[in-house]
């Protein structure tokens, strides 16, 4: 009789439902982003969780490299939200892919630095060579936008060096291999750091893209380089869509006040970068997490721009009404 209470429990045990990691970690919403400061909100949402309505949801927070790696996760369903330049999801809803912008976090992230102490601003460069790893992407676009306010035709008045990616840019400038460089943070931060361990020829901190746009474009000051987007998969859901716009702003707050704690938080993901330099590209980077909604007359002046450049970039038109969420 014993025996067959035993095997009686382990039976009901075995019927009921699991609880195991396996089982939460499938329960769990796939945040992602590039190895930059636009990210760091998100690594601490996959820290703390997620509060929707009255449940807290785990998160769990993946590097991604490039933007074709972004484009390749969202379309094996491996993301729900990710952070990405603003014209990315732009693309990928007049594609076709039911993906909305949710926020605008990152207002200027890209930074000239050179070795001439005379150089002031992005008009300087008239004569001179530029490494960058931008290619027909957002910091492209801006950087062409902001050369063209000043007069500077690329490959005529201004030679562009395209390197490989950031981390070649910051090699080359390290090796005596460039003058100047445009780069995003935290990898503007880790050149200068690395150059001032080493005892190079000095480096400066020139100005901000974001700076120079707000400069020469009066009218539509603000930049909208990133933020968050919904995947397809989750496009059509406005509870977690509202629950990932309060979080983010949220987490973006934290990491302002707390720039350390953040730091010692996205070291976590990018070991590489010394805490000093995650700290100071914290401290450097406008993040303010903005619904896109609210923020969708500076995305469109942003989109028109880059319609009059290079309209494929985004696919040609504007984004739908339904594209602004959350």
């Amino acid at each position: 009789m014993l025996g067959l209470l035993f095997a009686s429990t382990l039976w009901l045990a075995a019927c009921q439902p699991q609880t195991s990691s396996t089982a939460t970690q499938a329960a769990a919403l796939q945040l992602g982003g590039p190895p930059a400061v636009v990210s760091f909100p998100l690594m601490r949402m996959a820290e703390t969780g997620i509060a929707v309505g009255d449940e807290q949801r785990p998160a769990q927070f993946a590097l991604w490299q490039s933007a074709d790696q972004l484009r390749v996760l969202l379309a094996r369903g491996e993301l729900d939200y990710s952070a990405a330049p603003t014209h990315v999801p732009a693309l990928l809803a007049n594609r076709g892919q039911r993906v909305r912008l949710l926020t605008v976090s990152v207002w200027g992230m890209l930074w000239l630095v050179s070795r001439d102490p005379q150089l002031h601003d992005f008009g300087d460069l008239r004569g001179r060579t530029l490494l960058t790893p931008y290619r027909r992407d957002m910091g492209a676009m801006t950087l062409q936008a902001v050369l063209d306010s000043h007069g500077l035709v690329a490959d005529r008045d201004v030679q562009l060096i395209h390197s490989r990616d950031a981390q070649d840019t910051v090699a080359l400038m390290l090796a005596g291999r460039g003058e100047h460089a445009l780069l995003p943070e935290p990898l503007a931060s880790l050149l200068l750091w690395r150059n001032r361990h080493s005892g190079g020829a000095p480096l400066y901190r020139v100005q901000s893209l974001e700076d120079a746009w707000s400069q020469q474009f009066p009218d539509e000051p603000e930049l909208p380089q990133a933020g968050v987007m919904a995947a397809a998969t989750r496009a059509e859901d406005p509870l977690l869509a509202a629950a990932i716009v309060s979080a983010y702003a949220q987490a973006a707050h934290w990491c302002k006040a707390q720039a350390r704690a953040c730091a010692q938080l996205a070291q976590r993901h990018l070991p590489e970068i010394p805490l000093p330099v995650l700290e100071f590209a914290i401290r450097v980077t406008r993040l303010d997490g903005i619904p896109a909604r609210q923020v969708r007359p500076q995305l469109q002046a942003l989109y028109r721009r880059i319609l009059a450049q290079d309209p494929d970039a985004i696919g040609k038109t504007l984004p739908a009404d339904e594209f602004y969420g959350p």
